[in-house]
């Protein structure tokens, strides 16, 4: 009986312990998964700005000089100097090209001799005509003397007029000898170099080098129909905005840099379409000081396609891409995020214009979008600008 009794205790001492483990397990597995939660994300907001602003239209446009000179000599001979050095930045009236100026020497000292020659025959005739009336008037010479005297003092003028002409042939031929820059600009190398017969004929000179003015430089950019169309509609209605010039400015960016930091302005349109190709010349001129903008290279250059008005704008970064769809994701009072499609324009000043799907004071995810989705509860932090640079503060 004792046996018995004591199996009967160990078995409700049994099943008492068991709820309590039971309880216990229950209690420390709830609390380990609290432990376990990973805390919401954290992402980096901003609020949908608006301002006023001016759209761009984007085009490829290629530099070119304004002035650009074939340099070719007017005068024959063989190279006796070349006076620069590829690529020199020369200025207008510097000598590049020395010929040979023995031959065009003695010339001009022939013709100079030929012109004082004539001179001084002038010089006689002169006083044998100023003589001939009182010589007459005394019988001391015939008619036909005094007749030939006046004639020769006449020949001996254009005598010496034909040989001061020669004479200053000779000296520009002497003069060309030097060949010098005709504009400011880049010199090219030099074609020819020193002891090479070059020919000074008209038409068949030889080429020496190239120049190539520097600054300003033109940009040539191909402007499709309907941009044209809404410029022109602008600027009929003077709507666009210009520069104390009176010109509509224009940017140009180059390959290696950032944004658009060159400014100029449109100089001219061309006088019809490209029917091919559907599309307008445009001419822009941009100061080049600083000699970056080489002729000949391609950059990109933005053309205003629009009046000032006020717009939305988002960080690039915001941006999402669903298949052929942009979204962002915008954060809500609780602090979840939730989809939105939006319908994009062009970028101004680093953010991208937002046509449709946001409104002022609508608070977007700007960094961490691959981290999230729509409906997740996250942790937000304040996207600010300081000096220039975007810190994230706390929201």
């Amino acid at each position: 009986m004792k046996a018995l009794n004591f199996r009967k205790y160990s078995a409700v001492m049994t099943w008492g312990i068991v709820p309590v483990v039971a309880i216990l397990a229950a209690g420390c597995g709830q609390k380990q998964m609290q432990q376990q939660a990973p805390p919401p994300p954290t992402v980096t907001v901003a609020p949908v700005e608006q301002r006023e602003v001016v759209e761009w239209g984007e085009f490829t446009g290629r530099a070119e000089a304004v002035e650009s000179v074939e340099v070719r000599p007017r005068v024959s001979g063989y190279i006796e100097k070349v006076a620069f050095q590829s690529g020199q930045l020369v200025k207008k009236g510097e000598v590049l090209f020395v010929i040979d100026p023995r031959w065009n020497k003695a010339e001009f000292d022939q013709r100079q001799a030929e012109a004082d020659r004539s001179k001084v025959q002038l010089e006689n005739a002169k006083r044998e005509a100023d003589r001939t009336a009182q010589l007459l008037a005394n019988k001391a010479i015939s008619t036909e003397e005094a007749d030939a005297r006046v004639m020769r003092y006449d020949a001996a003028k254009a005598a010496l007029l034909g040989a001061e002409a020669s004479r200053d042939s000779s000296k520009l031929d002497l003069e060309y000898t030097e060949v010098r820059a005709p504009i400011d600009g880049r010199v090219s190398r030099a074609i020819l170099t020193e002891g090479n017969y070059v020919s000074g004929i008209a038409g068949a000179a030889s080429l020496l080098t190239t120049i190539v003015s520097v600054n300003p430089v033109y940009v040539y950019a191909d402007i499709d129909e309907d941009t044209l169309l809404r410029f022109n509609a602008l600027a009929a209605t003077q709507k666009l905005e210009t520069n104390s010039n009176g010109k509509v400015p224009v940017e140009l960016q180059l390959a290696d840099e950032q944004g658009f930091p060159h400014r100029g302005e449109i100089e001219s349109f061309d006088n019809r379409l490209d029917a091919n190709t559907g599309s307008i010349i445009l001419r822009a001129v941009f100061s080049n000081d600083d000699g970056r903008i080489v002729p000949g290279m391609f950059a990109r250059i933005r053309v205003p396609s629009s009046e000032k008005h006020p717009a939305l704008l988002v960080s690039e970064r915001a941006i999402g891409t669903d298949q052929a769809q942009k979204f962002v994701l915008t954060l809500t009072p609780t602090n979840t995020v939730a989809y939105q499609s939006v319908k994009l324009g062009p970028m101004i000043g680093g953010k991208r214009i937002v046509r449709s799907g946001l409104k002022p004071g609508d608070t977007i995810v700007v960094n961490g979008l691959q981290r999230i989705g729509p409906g997740m509860t996250v942790d937000p932090k304040q996207e600010v600008a300081e000096s220039g640079a975007v810190k994230v503060a706390n929201r």
